[in-house]
């Protein structure tokens, strides 16, 4: 039987992508299939979403076999993983019952993980009609968010023909955040019709800050009182993508 193992050579930018994926869920299932691999997982509130794709070419070694899925603890695997340093590579051997992680660098340490079961639906796509589109640097929606976050525990995206314009308010303060369409940083622009929603700084706090490490654009895609979805560019041509619930007015 052939080794079924995923080999990535930056052990650094494997543990960011665990980080993002754990800023939402603490178990969820990997899908490996022959063009790559998939992850899609709600958090535990079901108010968010993690979606996760990474070509098959992103990896030094990938599974020959068929389609494998794979249940893993991710707060347990950053605890192995999150002392690894730069140049290391990390593997992830999969067999029956257990995952063995190897982290190659200086030395070769092997730890083995039991893989777990996780009970759920396969999640579908969301079917959200998105009017308005902007696609900017990651560093900059994170520091928008903690701005925001120094005010209120929810943040407004508001966009129109004009600009994304980010805004929270408290009895603390008000603190707004003006993207123009032609500001330096929005590389993309699109607003079908204008868009306004509010959404938690608890999640977004979190997903922003962890996502700016891996990636360096985001595309915000948004319509008024509806989820809003995130897609932040990884290297090596793969994505991870968050949809996340709106507060109620």
């Amino acid at each position: 039987m052939s080794r079924r193992a995923l080999t990535y050579l930056d052990a650094k930018e494997f543990v960011y992508i665990v980080d993002a994926i754990s800023v939402l869920v603490e178990e969820a299932a990997l899908a490996v299939r022959q063009d790559g691999l998939y992850l899609r997982a709600l958090d535990a509130s079901r108010t968010a979403m993690v979606d996760l794709t990474m070509p098959r070419e992103a990896f030094e070694e990938f599974p020959e076999a068929g389609e494998l899925r794979v249940g893993i603890n991710f707060k347990e695997l950053k605890k192995i993983i999150r002392r690894v340093k730069k140049g290391d590579k990390v593997s992830l051997e999969f067999e029956e019952g257990r995952i063995k992680v190897r982290l190659v660098g200086k030395s070769v340490r092997s730890i083995t993980l039991p893989s777990i079961e996780v009970v759920g639906e396969e999640l579908p796509t969301p079917k959200v009609t998105f009017t308005a589109m902007v696609k900017t640097a990651s560093d900059v929606l994170a520091g928008a968010m903690r701005d925001a976050d120094a005010v209120a525990d929810e943040v407004k995206f508001e966009a129109n023909e004009e600009a994304l314009v980010i805004s929270a308010s408290s009895d603390k303060g008000d603190v707004e955040i003006r993207l123009d369409r032609n500001s330096e940083f929005v590389y993309e622009f699109e607003v079908k019709e204008p868009a306004s929603a509010r959404y938690s700084l608890e999640y977004l706090i979190d997903i922003t800050s962890k996502t700016a490490k891996i990636s360096d654009i985001v595309t915000v895609e948004l319509a008024t009182a509806k989820p809003m979805l995130l897609t932040f560019d990884i290297p090596a041509g793969g994505r991870i993508s968050y949809y996340l619930a709106p507060r109620v007015e």
